[in-house]
């Protein structure tokens, strides 16, 4: 018996899938809402797009960047950003749900470009919490405020019945200052560009997961969480040229080059042999069969640079205590535009989509 190979795709019609797929948004055709719609991918987007951006519409939300930027009546700029913090559970190896509400707020408005200056707290608190603990998480805010430079300045707190918050939730809202002449936008980023992370990807996704114990699985792995604030900075000194940046928290690095593709309207090629992650990391990610390109950081961000600043970027980087395993690790092309892609080490290549459902749920 004889076969016949099979043709490859003509370019056209490559090229009319790839439009396809560039094309499809995705819709809310969920009855109820799920864990996934929590994830920041996919699923995130669909409810964030059919249900909140259709009540609130405004110029300054529809950017969906991490936070607000806004012009005072005086002239100043502003950014304001807002965020709640669920995790499970209340401790982790390399922090608390404590570090994570001031992190995550802090490093929202750096990303803005704004220098963060001050933050609410607010807590939800479930009947037979213990006032221990409780003291623990609010000394370990405490901490992390004052090693990043910003002061909670205001708050609430609201205790409900046993079973109705898992513990704790906390909410942190903060407000930054952008410095005069500093912009940092999507529609900034250019064919040419160069792609950083600032460290490891994967660390806080998995050792959440790792800390729960229902996996099985022994890992020696430690959150990232992380101020981001202080190395930013130093990045955005060294160069002043960085067009966007977003710190890759929900979805991972996969679902922010997603995001800033569509964005954009450029392509996005990531190197795969490029990616910084722990071999423990891998090890862990491959038994759940998850990428680590779509595994939650607190402590890593994306940043787009010029080409011609790409050596004094990573210098920056290096030279900062979090930025040690900093790398270049995508190039932006003009086509396809909206797509974000992978080259493997042996020289193939594959279409990287957003997160699809909740692969690891409740780890911020």
């Amino acid at each position: 018996m004889t076969t016949t190979p099979r043709e490859a795709p003509r370019e056209s019609e490559v090229l009319s899938r790839i439009e396809s797929f560039r094309q499809r948004r995705p819709r809310l055709l969920d009855e109820v809402v799920t864990l996934a719609h929590g994830a920041g991918g996919k699923s995130s987007a669909a409810l964030m797009d059919a249900v909140f951006l259709e009540a609130f519409r405004n110029p300054e939300l529809e950017q969906l960047g991490d936070g607000a930027v806004l012009d005072t009546p005086a002239g100043d700029r502003l950014a304001f950003s807002t965020d709640s913090y669920v995790v499970q559970p209340l401790r982790f190896p390399g922090g608390s749900i404590g570090h994570l509400a001031v992190h995550g707020t802090i490093n929202d408005l750096t990303m803005c470009g704004a220098e963060p200056r001050w933050l609410s707290a607010g807590f939800v608190i479930e009947e037979g919490l213990d006032i221990s603990l409780l003291r623990e998480i609010v000394a370990d805010m405490s901490e992390a405020a004052a090693r990043a430079g910003v002061t909670i300045v205001t708050g609430d707190t609201k205790v409900v019945p046993k079973g109705a918050a898992d513990g704790l939730f906390v909410n942190t809202a903060g407000i930054g200052v952008v410095p005069a002449g500093r912009r940092l936008d999507a529609a900034l980023v250019q064919p040419g560009d160069r792609v950083l992370v600032s460290g490891f990807l994967g660390d806080h996704g998995m050792a959440v997961m790792v800390a729960r114990g229902d996996l099985a699985i022994e890992a020696d792995i430690s959150s990232d969480t992380a101020a981001l604030n202080g190395i930013a900075a130093d990045l955005l000194a060294a160069a002043p040229g960085t067009r966007w940046m977003r710190d890759a928290t929900r979805g991972g690095l996969a679902t922010v080059c997603n995001e800033l593709a569509r964005s954009a309207g450029v392509g996005i090629v990531l190197e795969e042999d490029a990616l910084p992650v722990r071999p423990v990391v891998t090890g862990a990610c491959d038994l759940l069969g998850i990428d680590p390109m779509y595994v939650a950081n607190e402590g890593c961000f994306v940043a787009v640079v010029p080409a011609a600043e790409v050596d004094a970027a990573l210098a920056a980087l290096h030279a900062h205590e979090l930025g040690g395993d900093a790398a270049v690790v995508a190039e932006v092309v003009a086509e396809p535009a909206g797509i974000v892609a992978v080259r493997t080490p042996f020289g193939g290549s594959r279409i990287v989509d957003m997160l699809v459902g909740d692969p690891l749920p409740r780890i911020c």
